[in-house]
């Protein structure tokens, strides 16, 4: 029987509770702004570990500067998480990543939104003229 989820998938998912918790609950920087963890991605040998970061309500500069501000702190992040994870022989050194993805997502909603609303009023304005005759 095959597993189901390897330890670098389940470490990348513990890893991902922790360090969010870490962020909300320890860091008082207001330069990092409201992010949320979306995707943490680990290396095999579980020496390295990329958090995907995405900024809520902030413009691309400020979710930059809230990446960047993340990785200044990221090796006392890092001590924190190893405080957390303390069955964990080494605690991978952290990388954050600014996630773009969820305000991709949102905005191509917004540009099939926009493209079914014309369609409609085309398709409204057809049926008046054809209503016409």
């Amino acid at each position: 029987m095959s597993k189901e989820f390897s330890r670098a998938e389940r470490v990348a998912q513990q890893i991902q509770k922790e360090v969010a918790l870490i962020i909300q609950r320890e860091l008082k920087d207001p330069r990092i702004g409201m992010v949320t963890i979306s995707e943490v991605e680990v290396s095999r040998d579980l020496s390295f570990a990329k958090v995907f970061v995405s900024a809520l309500l902030q413009d691309e500069d400020k979710a930059a500067e809230s990446v960047k501000q993340l990785n200044k702190l990221a090796p006392m992040v890092r001590s924190l998480l190893a405080k957390q994870m303390r069955k964990m022989r080494i605690v991978p050194n952290l990388k954050f990543v600014l996630d773009n993805s969820l305000s991709e997502g949102i905005r191509m909603s917004e540009l099939v939104d926009k493209v079914i609303a014309e369609d409609n009023k085309k398709a409204a304005g057809n049926k008046n003229d054809d209503s016409e005759d």
